[in-house]
Protein backbone atom coordinates (compact mmCIF):
# COMPACT_ATOMS: atom_id res chain seq x y z
CA UNK A 1 0.00 0.00 0.00
CA UNK A 2 1.27 3.32 -0.70
CA UNK A 3 2.39 5.35 1.68
CA UNK A 4 -0.24 8.42 2.83
CA UNK A 5 -0.01 11.71 4.29
CA UNK A 6 -1.95 11.69 7.67
CA UNK A 7 -4.63 14.79 7.91
CA UNK A 8 -3.46 14.69 11.87
CA UNK A 9 0.08 15.63 10.52
CA UNK A 10 -0.62 18.63 8.72
CA UNK A 11 -2.42 20.61 11.68
CA UNK A 12 1.37 20.51 13.10
CA UNK A 13 3.06 20.81 9.58
CA UNK A 14 5.74 23.13 9.94
CA UNK A 15 6.17 25.14 6.47
CA UNK A 16 9.89 26.15 6.89
CA UNK A 17 10.62 22.25 7.38
CA UNK A 18 10.00 20.69 4.20
CA UNK A 19 12.41 19.70 2.11
CA UNK A 20 11.08 20.48 -1.56
CA UNK A 21 12.02 23.44 -3.00
CA UNK A 22 9.10 24.17 -4.94
CA UNK A 23 5.82 25.28 -3.30
CA UNK A 24 2.98 22.61 -3.45
CA UNK A 25 -0.52 23.64 -2.99
CA UNK A 26 -2.42 21.57 -0.41
CA UNK A 27 -4.90 18.77 -1.81
CA UNK A 28 -8.26 20.43 -0.28
CA UNK A 29 -9.96 17.17 0.05
CA UNK A 30 -7.57 15.89 2.63
CA UNK A 31 -8.31 19.43 5.02
CA UNK A 32 -12.05 19.52 5.06
CA UNK A 33 -12.29 17.65 8.30
CA UNK A 34 -8.67 16.77 9.12
CA UNK A 35 -9.77 15.23 12.46
CA UNK A 36 -12.96 13.72 11.25
CA UNK A 37 -12.98 9.32 11.86
CA UNK A 38 -13.51 8.13 8.04
CA UNK A 39 -14.64 4.63 7.52
CA UNK A 40 -12.49 2.37 5.92
CA UNK A 41 -12.73 -0.44 2.99
CA UNK A 42 -11.11 -2.99 4.97
CA UNK A 43 -11.81 -1.99 8.51
CA UNK A 44 -12.87 -4.70 11.13
CA UNK A 45 -16.47 -5.80 11.51
CA UNK A 46 -18.25 -5.14 14.85
CA UNK A 47 -19.90 -7.61 16.96
CA UNK A 48 -22.89 -6.59 15.23
CA UNK A 49 -21.51 -7.29 11.66
CA UNK A 50 -21.82 -3.44 11.18
CA UNK A 51 -18.22 -2.17 9.52
CA UNK A 52 -16.79 0.89 12.00
CA UNK A 53 -13.34 3.22 11.79
CA UNK A 54 -10.80 3.63 14.74
CA UNK A 55 -10.74 6.77 15.60
CA UNK A 56 -7.61 7.92 16.74
CA UNK A 57 -7.58 9.73 19.79
CA UNK A 58 -4.48 10.71 22.33
CA UNK A 59 -3.63 8.67 25.02
CA UNK A 60 -6.07 9.07 28.06
CA UNK A 61 -3.26 10.47 30.27
CA UNK A 62 -1.65 13.06 27.89
CA UNK A 63 -3.50 16.64 27.55
CA UNK A 64 -3.04 18.70 24.34
CA UNK A 65 0.22 20.48 25.30
CA UNK A 66 1.89 16.41 25.72
CA UNK A 67 -0.01 15.49 22.55
CA UNK A 68 1.35 18.56 20.58
CA UNK A 69 4.81 18.05 22.10
CA UNK A 70 4.57 14.59 21.10
CA UNK A 71 3.88 15.44 17.72
CA UNK A 72 6.35 18.57 17.19
CA UNK A 73 8.15 18.33 13.65
CA UNK A 74 11.54 20.02 12.55
CA UNK A 75 11.88 23.48 14.02
CA UNK A 76 10.75 26.15 11.77
CA UNK A 77 12.72 28.37 9.61
CA UNK A 78 10.16 31.31 10.03
CA UNK A 79 11.51 34.58 11.90
CA UNK A 80 9.95 37.49 13.72
CA UNK A 81 12.25 40.90 15.29
CA UNK A 82 11.39 44.33 16.67
CA UNK A 83 11.96 47.55 14.52
CA UNK A 84 11.86 51.30 14.65
CA UNK A 85 8.82 52.81 13.38
CA UNK A 86 8.40 54.38 11.59
CA UNK A 87 11.93 53.46 9.58
CA UNK A 88 13.58 56.78 9.57
CA UNK A 89 16.53 58.10 6.99
CA UNK A 90 18.19 59.85 9.91
CA UNK A 91 18.35 56.31 12.45
CA UNK A 92 20.74 53.35 12.44
CA UNK A 93 19.56 51.15 9.86
CA UNK A 94 20.70 48.33 11.61
CA UNK A 95 18.47 49.22 14.64
CA UNK A 96 16.13 45.52 15.43
CA UNK A 97 15.97 43.65 18.44
CA UNK A 98 15.13 40.24 19.39
CA UNK A 99 11.78 39.44 20.52
CA UNK A 100 13.24 38.05 23.34
CA UNK A 101 14.86 41.65 24.06
CA UNK A 102 12.19 43.45 27.12
CA UNK A 103 12.76 46.63 24.68
CA UNK A 104 9.42 48.93 24.35
CA UNK A 105 11.31 52.57 22.31
CA UNK A 106 13.81 52.38 19.90
CA UNK A 107 16.94 54.42 20.12
CA UNK A 108 15.45 57.66 19.26
CA UNK A 109 12.50 57.27 21.77
CA UNK A 110 9.85 56.49 18.98
CA UNK A 111 7.54 53.13 18.79
CA UNK A 112 8.69 49.67 17.84
CA UNK A 113 7.34 47.49 15.21
CA UNK A 114 7.49 43.53 15.17
CA UNK A 115 8.37 42.62 11.36
CA UNK A 116 8.52 39.33 9.66
CA UNK A 117 11.25 37.45 7.63
CA UNK A 118 8.78 38.16 4.64
CA UNK A 119 11.66 36.46 2.13
CA UNK A 120 10.82 33.24 4.11
CA UNK A 121 7.49 33.72 4.07
CA UNK A 122 7.05 34.43 0.38
CA UNK A 123 8.64 30.84 -0.43
CA UNK A 124 5.26 29.54 -0.52
CA UNK A 125 2.73 31.20 -2.71
CA UNK A 126 -0.68 32.76 -1.28
CA UNK A 127 -2.33 29.33 -1.88
CA UNK A 128 -0.22 27.48 0.83
CA UNK A 129 -0.89 29.76 3.79
CA UNK A 130 -4.79 29.94 2.55
CA UNK A 131 -5.26 26.48 2.54
CA UNK A 132 -3.04 25.75 6.05
CA UNK A 133 -5.18 28.34 8.14
CA UNK A 134 -8.18 27.09 6.84
CA UNK A 135 -7.42 23.58 7.44
CA UNK A 136 -6.65 24.58 11.47
CA UNK A 137 -10.12 26.59 11.92
CA UNK A 138 -12.10 25.50 14.93
CA UNK A 139 -9.79 22.57 15.92
CA UNK A 140 -9.02 21.30 19.65
CA UNK A 141 -5.12 20.49 18.15
CA UNK A 142 -2.71 22.87 20.47
CA UNK A 143 -2.19 25.71 19.79
CA UNK A 144 -3.84 26.34 16.49
CA UNK A 145 -7.88 25.51 17.41
CA UNK A 146 -6.52 29.52 18.06
CA UNK A 147 -7.70 32.06 16.08
CA UNK A 148 -4.72 33.76 16.77
CA UNK A 149 -2.36 30.77 17.01
CA UNK A 150 -4.09 29.03 13.78
CA UNK A 151 -2.09 31.86 12.26
CA UNK A 152 1.13 31.16 14.19
CA UNK A 153 3.48 31.50 11.41
CA UNK A 154 2.31 35.38 11.09
CA UNK A 155 2.08 35.65 14.57
CA UNK A 156 5.59 34.76 16.91
CA UNK A 157 6.64 32.00 14.72
CA UNK A 158 9.60 30.76 17.02
CA UNK A 159 7.79 30.78 19.84
CA UNK A 160 7.85 26.75 21.50
CA UNK A 161 3.83 26.06 21.24
CA UNK A 162 4.62 24.81 25.01
CA UNK A 163 5.16 28.33 26.11
CA UNK A 164 1.86 29.67 24.38
CA UNK A 165 -0.81 30.83 27.23
CA UNK A 166 -4.09 30.70 24.81
CA UNK A 167 -7.68 30.21 26.20
CA UNK A 168 -8.84 29.35 22.51
CA UNK A 169 -9.21 32.83 21.75
CA UNK A 170 -10.74 34.42 18.30
CA UNK A 171 -12.82 32.64 15.84
CA UNK A 172 -15.47 35.06 16.54
CA UNK A 173 -18.70 35.37 14.94
CA UNK A 174 -19.40 37.46 11.79
CA UNK A 175 -22.75 39.00 11.97
CA UNK A 176 -24.93 39.72 8.90
CA UNK A 177 -26.34 42.73 10.04
CA UNK A 178 -29.24 42.23 7.43
CA UNK A 179 -32.57 43.84 8.95
CA UNK A 180 -29.86 47.04 10.23
CA UNK A 181 -28.55 47.42 6.47
CA UNK A 182 -32.27 46.70 5.07
CA UNK A 183 -34.68 48.97 7.16
CA UNK A 184 -32.16 52.28 8.24
CA UNK A 185 -28.77 52.09 5.83
CA UNK A 186 -30.67 52.68 2.70
CA UNK A 187 -30.96 48.42 1.69
CA UNK A 188 -27.51 47.64 2.17
CA UNK A 189 -27.10 44.03 1.63
CA UNK A 190 -23.73 43.16 3.06
CA UNK A 191 -23.04 44.81 6.03
CA UNK A 192 -21.21 42.75 8.41
CA UNK A 193 -20.48 42.80 12.32
CA UNK A 194 -17.09 41.45 13.72
CA UNK A 195 -17.96 40.44 17.06
CA UNK A 196 -14.56 40.39 18.69
CA UNK A 197 -16.40 40.87 22.19
CA UNK A 198 -17.42 37.06 21.92
CA UNK A 199 -14.62 36.17 22.90
CA UNK A 200 -13.59 34.80 26.59
CA UNK A 201 -13.04 38.15 28.32
CA UNK A 202 -15.72 39.73 26.63
CA UNK A 203 -13.36 42.26 23.95
CA UNK A 204 -10.72 41.70 21.19
CA UNK A 205 -8.06 42.43 23.82
CA UNK A 206 -7.55 38.41 24.19
CA UNK A 207 -6.10 38.68 20.62
CA UNK A 208 -3.20 40.72 21.34
CA UNK A 209 -2.96 39.48 24.80
CA UNK A 210 -2.55 35.47 23.90
CA UNK A 211 0.64 36.56 22.21
CA UNK A 212 2.24 38.97 24.68
CA UNK A 213 1.53 36.74 27.89
CA UNK A 214 3.10 33.67 26.03
CA UNK A 215 6.18 35.79 25.22
CA UNK A 216 6.61 36.45 28.44
CA UNK A 217 6.07 33.16 29.46
CA UNK A 218 8.63 31.91 27.55
CA UNK A 219 10.67 34.61 28.87
CA UNK A 220 10.44 33.30 32.37
CA UNK A 221 11.20 30.37 31.89
CA UNK A 222 14.29 28.16 31.16
CA UNK A 223 16.54 28.45 29.47
CA UNK A 224 16.28 32.27 29.39
CA UNK A 225 15.09 32.50 32.54
CA UNK A 226 14.67 36.63 32.72
CA UNK A 227 13.70 37.91 36.15
CA UNK A 228 10.45 39.30 35.26
CA UNK A 229 8.00 39.32 38.54
CA UNK A 230 5.10 40.02 36.54
CA UNK A 231 2.92 41.80 33.70
CA UNK A 232 1.27 45.68 34.06
CA UNK A 233 -0.49 47.88 32.31
CA UNK A 234 -2.83 51.23 32.26
CA UNK A 235 -6.25 50.15 30.94
CA UNK A 236 -9.86 51.89 30.54
CA UNK A 237 -11.07 47.79 31.30
CA UNK A 238 -10.90 45.76 28.64
CA UNK A 239 -7.20 45.65 29.00
CA UNK A 240 -6.74 44.67 32.15
CA UNK A 241 -9.43 41.74 32.09
CA UNK A 242 -7.30 40.39 29.32
CA UNK A 243 -4.28 40.87 31.21
CA UNK A 244 -6.03 39.26 33.99
CA UNK A 245 -7.39 36.77 32.70
CA UNK A 246 -4.04 35.24 30.69
CA UNK A 247 -2.06 35.50 33.83
CA UNK A 248 -4.28 33.92 35.84
CA UNK A 249 -3.88 30.97 33.20
CA UNK A 250 -0.08 31.00 33.01
CA UNK A 251 0.28 31.55 36.97
CA UNK A 252 2.06 34.91 36.25
CA UNK A 253 1.54 38.03 38.54
CA UNK A 254 -0.81 40.74 36.99
CA UNK A 255 -0.74 44.48 38.28
CA UNK A 256 -3.31 46.80 36.84
CA UNK A 257 -3.63 50.33 37.25
CA UNK A 258 -6.94 51.83 36.20
CA UNK A 259 -8.82 55.35 36.65
CA UNK A 260 -10.86 55.52 39.39
CA UNK A 261 -14.88 55.79 38.76
CA UNK A 262 -14.12 55.58 35.14
CA UNK A 263 -14.54 52.29 34.10
CA UNK A 264 -18.00 49.96 34.36
CA UNK A 265 -18.70 47.80 37.26
CA UNK A 266 -18.41 44.80 35.23
CA UNK A 267 -14.60 45.72 33.59
CA UNK A 268 -13.54 46.09 37.27
CA UNK A 269 -14.60 42.80 38.76
CA UNK A 270 -12.73 40.47 35.93
CA UNK A 271 -9.24 41.38 37.08
CA UNK A 272 -10.11 41.08 41.00
CA UNK A 273 -11.92 38.36 40.38
CA UNK A 274 -8.61 36.35 38.36
CA UNK A 275 -6.57 37.61 41.21
CA UNK A 276 -4.93 40.66 39.88
CA UNK A 277 -3.05 43.33 41.99
CA UNK A 278 -5.74 46.46 41.14
CA UNK A 279 -4.75 49.76 41.77
CA UNK A 280 -7.69 52.36 41.94
CA UNK A 281 -6.42 55.44 40.58
CA UNK A 282 -7.53 58.99 40.56
CA UNK A 283 -6.95 59.98 37.25
CA UNK A 284 -7.56 59.50 33.64
CA UNK A 285 -6.23 56.67 31.34
CA UNK A 286 -3.32 59.05 30.24
CA UNK A 287 -2.43 59.52 33.85
CA UNK A 288 -2.32 55.56 34.55
CA UNK A 289 -0.15 54.91 31.64
CA UNK A 290 2.44 57.87 32.17
CA UNK A 291 2.70 56.09 35.98
CA UNK A 292 2.59 52.16 34.67
CA UNK A 293 5.39 53.21 32.04
CA UNK A 294 7.23 54.94 35.16
CA UNK A 295 6.83 52.48 37.42
CA UNK A 296 7.96 49.29 34.28
CA UNK A 297 11.65 51.18 33.90
CA UNK A 298 12.05 51.17 37.65
CA UNK A 299 10.58 47.49 38.37
CA UNK A 300 10.67 44.50 37.08
CA UNK A 301 7.31 44.51 35.41
CA UNK A 302 6.55 43.95 32.02
CA UNK A 303 4.82 45.93 29.86
CA UNK A 304 1.40 45.17 28.52
CA UNK A 305 0.07 48.04 26.78
CA UNK A 306 -0.38 48.61 23.34
CA UNK A 307 2.79 50.56 23.54
CA UNK A 308 4.52 47.26 23.16
CA UNK A 309 4.05 46.57 19.69
CA UNK A 310 3.78 42.12 20.40
CA UNK A 311 -0.15 42.68 21.13
CA UNK A 312 -0.66 43.75 17.63
CA UNK A 313 0.75 40.40 16.22
CA UNK A 314 -2.60 39.02 18.09
CA UNK A 315 -4.86 41.68 17.33
CA UNK A 316 -4.01 41.75 13.34
CA UNK A 317 -5.31 38.22 13.17
CA UNK A 318 -8.75 39.33 13.52
CA UNK A 319 -8.55 40.98 9.88
CA UNK A 320 -6.90 37.87 8.59
CA UNK A 321 -10.41 35.93 9.78
CA UNK A 322 -12.45 38.37 7.95
CA UNK A 323 -10.85 37.37 4.77
CA UNK A 324 -11.10 33.61 5.81
CA UNK A 325 -14.79 34.14 6.45
CA UNK A 326 -15.53 35.74 3.28
CA UNK A 327 -13.81 32.52 1.79
CA UNK A 328 -10.37 35.27 1.25
CA UNK A 329 -12.31 37.91 -0.83
CA UNK A 330 -11.44 41.30 0.25
CA UNK A 331 -14.15 43.48 1.91
CA UNK A 332 -14.73 47.47 0.56
CA UNK A 333 -14.93 48.55 3.83
CA UNK A 334 -13.87 48.18 8.05
CA UNK A 335 -14.88 50.61 10.54
CA UNK A 336 -12.65 50.20 13.64
CA UNK A 337 -13.72 52.20 16.37
CA UNK A 338 -10.29 54.08 17.57
CA UNK A 339 -9.33 54.98 21.37
CA UNK A 340 -5.70 54.51 22.10
CA UNK A 341 -4.75 53.33 18.46
CA UNK A 342 -3.36 50.29 18.34
CA UNK A 343 -6.01 48.33 16.66
CA UNK A 344 -6.34 49.77 13.27
CA UNK A 345 -2.93 49.64 12.86
CA UNK A 346 -3.16 45.89 13.68
CA UNK A 347 -6.17 45.41 10.97
CA UNK A 348 -4.03 46.76 8.70
CA UNK A 349 -0.86 45.09 9.58
CA UNK A 350 -3.00 42.04 8.87
CA UNK A 351 -4.50 43.00 5.70
CA UNK A 352 -1.53 43.97 4.08
CA UNK A 353 0.74 40.78 5.28
CA UNK A 354 -2.03 38.88 3.49
CA UNK A 355 -1.64 41.07 0.04
CA UNK A 356 1.98 41.13 0.28
CA UNK A 357 2.23 37.56 0.26
CA UNK A 358 -0.21 36.83 -2.09
CA UNK A 359 -3.28 35.55 -0.09
CA UNK A 360 -5.63 38.23 -1.88
CA UNK A 361 -5.03 40.90 -3.67
CA UNK A 362 -5.98 44.17 -2.30
CA UNK A 363 -6.61 45.59 0.94
CA UNK A 364 -9.38 47.06 2.02
CA UNK A 365 -10.51 50.93 3.18
CA UNK A 366 -10.44 51.60 6.97
CA UNK A 367 -11.80 54.25 8.67
CA UNK A 368 -11.35 55.12 12.64
CA UNK A 369 -14.35 55.88 14.37
CA UNK A 370 -13.77 57.93 17.47
CA UNK A 371 -16.14 59.38 20.23
CA UNK A 372 -16.15 63.21 19.94
CA UNK A 373 -15.22 63.74 23.10
CA UNK A 374 -12.22 62.13 22.59
CA UNK A 375 -10.78 62.76 18.86
CA UNK A 376 -7.80 63.83 18.22
CA UNK A 377 -7.23 61.47 15.33
CA UNK A 378 -10.59 62.91 14.27
CA UNK A 379 -8.97 67.22 14.62
CA UNK A 380 -5.88 65.72 13.03
CA UNK A 381 -7.41 64.33 10.18
CA UNK A 382 -9.58 67.37 9.60
CA UNK A 383 -6.01 69.58 9.43
CA UNK A 384 -4.79 67.36 6.61
CA UNK A 385 -2.42 65.36 8.68
CA UNK A 386 -0.64 69.07 10.04
CA UNK A 387 -1.90 69.60 13.46
CA UNK A 388 -2.11 66.83 16.00
CA UNK A 389 -2.38 68.45 19.75
CA UNK A 390 -3.35 65.48 22.32
CA UNK A 391 -6.01 66.53 24.75
CA UNK A 392 -7.79 66.33 27.85
CA UNK A 393 -10.44 63.36 27.08
CA UNK A 394 -14.19 64.47 28.30
CA UNK A 395 -16.38 61.54 29.60
CA UNK A 396 -18.13 59.08 26.85
CA UNK A 397 -20.73 56.61 27.03
CA UNK A 398 -17.81 54.74 25.10
CA UNK A 399 -15.13 54.75 27.88
CA UNK A 400 -13.01 52.39 26.39
CA UNK A 401 -11.56 54.98 23.96
CA UNK A 402 -11.78 58.04 26.31
CA UNK A 403 -8.41 58.87 25.71
CA UNK A 404 -6.80 62.12 24.51
CA UNK A 405 -3.22 61.30 23.99
CA UNK A 406 -3.27 58.02 22.29
CA UNK A 407 0.29 56.01 22.11
CA UNK A 408 0.28 54.84 18.51
CA UNK A 409 -1.14 58.14 16.61
CA UNK A 410 1.89 57.38 14.03
CA UNK A 411 0.53 54.33 13.50
CA UNK A 412 -2.65 54.62 12.83
CA UNK A 413 -1.69 57.42 10.36
CA UNK A 414 0.73 55.38 8.21
CA UNK A 415 -2.30 52.53 8.48
CA UNK A 416 -4.88 55.39 6.84
CA UNK A 417 -2.81 56.94 4.81
CA UNK A 418 -1.81 53.49 3.50
CA UNK A 419 -5.50 52.46 2.47
CA UNK A 420 -6.92 55.78 1.81
CA UNK A 421 -8.95 55.79 4.87
CA UNK A 422 -11.26 58.16 6.33
CA UNK A 423 -11.29 59.04 10.67
CA UNK A 424 -14.87 60.01 11.46
CA UNK A 425 -16.90 61.03 14.71
CA UNK A 426 -19.92 60.66 16.36
CA UNK A 427 -21.34 62.46 19.54
CA UNK A 428 -23.01 60.89 22.36
CA UNK A 429 -25.85 60.58 21.31
CA UNK A 430 -25.36 59.68 17.92
CA UNK A 431 -23.55 56.79 19.76
CA UNK A 432 -26.29 56.21 22.03
CA UNK A 433 -28.96 55.93 19.50
CA UNK A 434 -26.67 53.77 16.73
CA UNK A 435 -26.08 51.43 19.99
CA UNK A 436 -29.54 51.16 20.47
CA UNK A 437 -31.13 50.87 16.65
CA UNK A 438 -28.54 47.82 16.58
CA UNK A 439 -29.76 45.98 19.39
CA UNK A 440 -33.42 46.85 18.13
CA UNK A 441 -32.28 44.44 15.24
CA UNK A 442 -30.72 41.37 17.15
CA UNK A 443 -27.87 42.82 18.29
CA UNK A 444 -26.39 43.54 21.68
CA UNK A 445 -23.59 46.22 21.22
CA UNK A 446 -21.20 48.13 23.07
CA UNK A 447 -21.28 51.48 23.01
CA UNK A 448 -17.81 51.44 21.29
CA UNK A 449 -19.51 49.50 18.23
CA UNK A 450 -22.27 52.33 18.12
CA UNK A 451 -19.44 54.86 17.74
CA UNK A 452 -18.45 53.10 14.50
CA UNK A 453 -22.17 52.38 13.58
CA UNK A 454 -22.89 55.94 14.36
CA UNK A 455 -19.80 56.36 11.82
CA UNK A 456 -21.60 53.95 9.25
CA UNK A 457 -24.83 56.30 9.51
CA UNK A 458 -23.22 59.30 8.91
CA UNK A 459 -20.86 58.25 5.49
CA UNK A 460 -24.21 56.80 4.13
CA UNK A 461 -25.59 59.49 4.33
CA UNK A 462 -22.65 61.60 2.34
CA UNK A 463 -22.56 58.86 -0.45
CA UNK A 464 -18.86 58.00 0.69
CA UNK A 465 -19.95 54.23 1.70
CA UNK A 466 -22.33 52.76 -1.24
CA UNK A 467 -25.61 50.64 -1.10
CA UNK A 468 -23.63 47.66 -2.22
CA UNK A 469 -20.47 48.04 -0.67
CA UNK A 470 -19.19 45.20 1.63
CA UNK A 471 -18.82 46.77 4.69
CA UNK A 472 -17.52 45.34 7.85
CA UNK A 473 -18.38 46.94 11.23
CA UNK A 474 -15.68 45.79 14.19
CA UNK A 475 -17.31 45.35 17.19
CA UNK A 476 -14.54 45.66 20.21
CA UNK A 477 -16.32 44.40 23.25
CA UNK A 478 -19.43 41.93 24.59
CA UNK A 479 -22.74 44.79 25.29
CA UNK A 480 -23.05 43.08 28.60
CA UNK A 481 -19.74 45.22 29.41
CA UNK A 482 -21.98 48.11 29.52
CA UNK A 483 -25.20 47.40 30.75
CA UNK A 484 -25.57 50.40 32.91
CA UNK A 485 -25.26 53.06 29.86
CA UNK A 486 -28.60 50.67 28.74
CA UNK A 487 -30.44 50.95 31.28
CA UNK A 488 -29.99 54.47 31.57
CA UNK A 489 -30.98 54.80 27.49
CA UNK A 490 -34.16 52.89 27.80
CA UNK A 491 -35.13 54.71 31.39
CA UNK A 492 -34.26 57.90 29.24
CA UNK A 493 -32.57 58.77 32.06
CA UNK A 494 -29.58 60.55 30.49
CA UNK A 495 -29.26 64.63 30.58
CA UNK A 496 -29.98 66.39 27.29
CA UNK A 497 -30.53 63.14 25.53
CA UNK A 498 -33.59 62.61 23.81
CA UNK A 499 -33.05 58.45 23.67
CA UNK A 500 -35.66 57.88 21.03
CA UNK A 501 -35.39 54.53 19.92
CA UNK A 502 -35.86 53.84 24.24
CA UNK A 503 -37.90 51.02 24.71
CA UNK A 504 -38.80 51.04 28.76
CA UNK A 505 -40.85 48.09 30.28
CA UNK A 506 -44.43 49.31 31.17
CA UNK A 507 -46.33 48.39 34.74
CA UNK A 508 -49.12 46.84 34.58
CA UNK A 509 -51.76 45.67 37.11
CA UNK A 510 -51.57 41.58 37.46
CA UNK A 511 -55.17 41.09 36.07
CA UNK A 512 -56.21 39.74 32.68
CA UNK A 513 -58.43 42.85 31.64
CA UNK A 514 -55.23 45.24 32.67
CA UNK A 515 -52.77 42.78 30.33
CA UNK A 516 -55.06 42.76 27.49
CA UNK A 517 -55.52 46.61 27.49
CA UNK A 518 -51.65 46.84 26.86
CA UNK A 519 -51.13 44.37 24.39
CA UNK A 520 -54.26 45.40 22.36
CA UNK A 521 -52.57 48.79 21.96
CA UNK A 522 -49.63 47.05 21.55
CA UNK A 523 -50.44 45.18 18.98
CA UNK A 524 -52.14 48.00 17.27
CA UNK A 525 -48.95 49.68 16.95
CA UNK A 526 -47.12 47.14 15.03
Amino acid sequence: MAATTSSLSLLFAHPGSRQSSTPQRFDRSHLRFPLRARCASDGGASASGSTTATRHRRPAEENIREEAARLRGPATTFSAWYEPFPPTSDGDPNERYSLDDVVYRSTSGGLLDVRHDMEALARFPGSYWRDLFDSRVGRTTWPYGSGVWSKKEFVLPEIDSDHIVSLFEGNSNLFWAERLGREHLGGMNDLWVKQCGISHTGSFKDLGMTALVSQVNRLRRAPLSRPINGVGCASTGDTSAALSAYCAAAGIPAIVFLPADRISLQQLIQPIANGATVLSLDTDFDGCMRLIREVTAELPIYLANSLNSLRLEGQKTAAIEILQQFNWQVPDWVIIPGGNLGNIYAFYKGFEMCRELGLVDRVPRLVCAQAANANPLYRYYKSGWTDFKSLVAETTFASAIQIGDPVSIDRAVVALKATDGIVEEATEEELMDATALADLTGMFACPHTGVALAALFKLRDQGIIGTNDRTVVVSTAHGLKFTQSKIDYHDKNIKDMLCQYANPPISVKPDFGSVMDVLQKKLNEF
